[in-house]
């Protein structure tokens, strides 16, 4: 069997976002075209709740879906669509923006904040459907113990376990995977025409022909398979460094559609980038009913 091959390694880069809140962003605008259709990927760790606890406050979103999970810690959120709740320990948030939302993350003081928030583009056919939210409780995620491992399946299935998201327009496979010290960990259950990058968020983790080099934490994975055949399915082998491993194995077939990107906004072209902002400014920006007025 061919086995995926390491070809990229995106290292977190300190940032400030939202009202101050310290994160590592690991994917941006100068990873979109290898990893489509994943557009952002910030990383927090954090002991000291003055690193995060200013959160983000209410700001809109459109074209995307954001999905935040988190290992440790809580978040408060809410948004325009009435919803409202905390993410915690072992807990995911799956929101479809679609045609706009507006909403707020504001965690809470814990002794740990660590998780990461993805974005995910949505298709040029789907980019104004109706704003969705599904709440992932821990209760709802499948979990498979192997030898050696322990796999959460958030989305997409392993080993007949099907994930707790089905995904209407993505269909992401996301995997939350903890592997022993020094355990290899081997998986080929995704077909060869789907991006698949590894996010180291504990730990130290090889991927590498030989298992030899260790990537440290805060760092995504990019998994490049040998063709882009639907029909085959490379192998992805790593192995944990000596304190273990913890990363999130993520993948979705490419959309290979036009990005036009302008903060919490993602289109296809500049004009509807244009538009969305003067429907902003005009407050017309909401499609949906929108109980918080906001």
């Amino acid at each position: 069997m061919s086995r995926r091959k390491f070809t990229q390694a995106v290292r977190g880069q300190h940032a400030v976002d939202g009202a101050g809140v310290h994160l590592r962003r690991v994917l941006g605008y100068r990873t979109i075209r290898d990893f489509d259709p994943f557009l952002m990927l910030d990383g927090f760790d954090s002991a000291n709740p003055e690193d995060y606890i200013k959160g983000f406050p209410w700001h809109p979103h459109r074209g995307i879906e954001t999905v935040t999970y988190l290992l440790s810690g809580d978040i408060e959120h809410g948004d325009s669509l009435g919803n409202s709740g905390v993410i915690g320990d072992l807990q995911c948030q799956w929101m479809t923006a679609g045609s706009g939302i507006i909403h707020q993350e504001m965690p809470r003081a814990s002794e740990r904040m660590l998780g990461c928030q993805l974005w995910v583009n949505l298709p040029k056919k789907d980019k104004m459907t109706q704003p969705a939210y599904r709440d992932i409780r821990q209760q709802d995620v499948a979990v498979v113990s192997e030898e050696n491992a322990t796999v959460r399946v958030l989305s997409g299935s392993y080993k007949n376990n099907k994930g707790a998201v089905k995904g209407e327009y993505v269909k992401v496979q996301y995997l939350d995977v903890a592997l022993d010290p020094d355990s290899i960990w081997s998986y080929a259950e995704t077909s060869n025409d789907q991006t698949m990058f590894l996010y180291l968020i504990e730990g130290t983790l090889a991927a590498d022909e030989a298992l030899e080099n260790f990537e440290e934490k805060a760092c995504a994975m990019l998994m490049t398979a040998s063709s882009s055949d639907s029909s085959d399915f490379d192998e992805v082998r790593v192995k944990a460094g000596h304190n273990g491993a913890r990363f999130f194995l993520i993948a979705a077939r490419p959309l290979q559609e036009p990005v036009a990107w302008g903060g919490p906004i993602v289109m296809n072209t500049q004009e509807e980038l244009n538009l969305a902002f003067s429907e902003l400014e005009s407050k017309t920006f909401i499609k949906h009913d929108n109980p918080l007025e906001l």
